[in-house]
């Protein structure tokens, strides 16, 4: 069962959310990441922040120089 705000993700039998996979481009997502351009991948974008969830990258992409 789908639950509200998971982006379309799906918990896991574990109950926890599961990431999206690393090569979604930035263009694919929702709202792409500004500061990336449209051909980054998600793993990408992870590598430059050091974050994993994309709110989180969404948040540290605008500290990088």
């Amino acid at each position: 069962m789908k639950q509200p705000g998971l982006d379309d993700r799906e918990r896991d039998e574990n109950g926890r959310i599961r990431l999206k996979r690393g090569d979604t481009l930035n263009e694919h997502l929702t709202q792409p990441i500004p500061e990336f351009p449209d051909d980054a991948t998600l793993q990408d974008m992870r590598d430059a922040t050091g974050e994993l969830g994309i709110n989180k990258i969404r948040k540290a992409a605008k500290n990088l120089p």
